[in-house]
């Protein structure tokens, strides 16, 4: 089976993995959420929101550790075809803190933040053999039901609610989220965390000094 890796081959399992995601507080570093393994007892990754770095878009993830493996930046607005976007791009970090561009994201305008309007991810660099996009987001990320797809249609990570969960908790603070054999995990929970800033989510900032 090969690995894809995106950000490290670290972060590919050779099995299917199922994560569980739990939201933080906006008072600790800047909101954001926690991915923990199926246990719920080991944390493998979190995501600090934008309000604690006084910046308006833009996220770290960080491994278990707090080591930072990911900074994603929002862009200002571009047009394409008479529609403006906003541009995400991911960079990963190595251990001496530089950084170098992994992935791009392009956030539609509000009025397409709707259900069944894909939202694609690029590769960097990128590949022009392909259809100018490496993968796409389905489905509507707020209702946890959402996949990312590949050039192909094959799912590789997909956002779901655990019924039985969902039970005990009366809100949408936990969910999980299962990542396909060989498929880069920091590189799936980066998009995610995009994804819940759109959307105004836990990592969206709230607080009055981001510019």
């Amino acid at each position: 089976m090969s690995m894809m890796a995106i950000i490290s081959k670290l972060y590919c399992s050779s099995s299917q993995t199922v994560l569980g995601v739990r939201k933080r507080p906006h008072v600790v570093n800047g909101g954001g959420f926690v991915v923990t393994d199926c246990s719920g007892q080991r944390v493998v990754f979190r995501v600090d929101g934008c309000g604690i770095h006084d910046t308006k878009g833009q996220l770290i993830l960080r491994d278990g550790e707090g080591d930072a493996l990911l900074l994603m930046r929002r862009k200002g607005g571009m047009v394409e075809a008479l529609g403006i976007y906003k541009k995400w791009n991911g960079y990963s970090v190595n251990y001496e803190g530089l950084q170098s561009l992994v992935f791009s994201l392009k956030e539609p305008n509000n009025c397409c933040l709707v259900k069944n309007n894909a939202i694609r991810i690029s590769i960097e660099p990128r590949n022009s053999s392909n259809k100018g996009w490496d993968f796409e987001v389905r489905g509507y990320f707020p209702d946890r039901s959402c996949s990312i797809v590949d050039v192909r249609g094959n799912v590789i990570a997909q956002v779901g609610v655990n019924k039985e969960v969902e039970k005990l908790m009366e809100s949408k603070d936990l969910y999980h989220v299962v990542v396909k054999p060989g498929i880069d995990q920091a590189f799936v929970f980066g998009v995610i965390a995009i994804l819940d800033y759109i959307y105004g989510e836990s990592t969206y900032c709230r607080v009055q000094n981001c510019a």
